[in-house]
């Protein structure tokens, strides 16, 4: 049974471009026009996904998808840290804040760890596993770094070693009982 997954990171919104945190907020007026060159990469799937953030919901539109939202594929929630610059964080909670940034299971904010966002994308990937056909998911790129993760059997350490830049797509394919990582662009 052949599965194939394209992962699309949602747009940048304006609160990203400033470094904070990210809230459920539209997208940058800038990236809707933006998609035009992805559309023809997705001409055909079998179930299109996204995340119920608007950011996610917009770039599925913008990308001419009709997309069913999974709660799955929601982002990390950053708690009370939500729609913060970085650096306001980093003068409030020094501690928490670098915290966050090397170890996997801290809670940024009394949020999620991105621990737990690993092992939540890694049940639905072994559920996807077993579904034919292709699917499409516009998610978030902490989502996309997690699924990464557990293709390759990486530790939940590295998440900081993943770039993942607005709108690209990263493919994986599956033959029921494994993934792997066909490509990232």
């Amino acid at each position: 049974m052949r599965a194939r997954l394209t992962l699309i990171c949602s747009g940048v919104t304006p609160a990203a471009r400033h470094g904070a945190f990210p809230a459920d907020e539209a997208l940058d007026d800038r990236m809707p026009g933006m998609t035009v060159a992805l559309k023809p990469l997705l001409a055909r799937a079998d179930r299109i996904l996204t995340g119920p953030e608007l950011r996610a919901r917009q770039t599925a539109e913008a990308l001419g998808l009709v997309a069913a939202p999974s709660e799955t594929l929601r982002d990390q929630d950053f708690g009370r840290w939500t729609g913060k610059d970085i650096a306001e964080v980093g003068q409030a909670e020094p501690q928490a804040l670098a915290a966050w940034l090397g170890d996997p299971n801290a809670v940024p904010g009394d949020g999620e760890s991105f621990s737990a966002v690993m092992g939540r994308v890694a049940g639905w990937l072994d559920d996807l596993r077993g579904a034919a056909g292709h699917t499409v998911a516009v998610t978030h790129a902490a989502v996309i770094r997690a699924a990464i993760l557990a293709v390759i059997g990486a530790p939940a350490a590295c998440f900081a070693r993943i770039d993942v830049t607005p709108l690209s797509l990263t493919d994986l394919r599956g033959d029921g009982r494994r993934w792997t990582l066909r490509q990232q662009a």
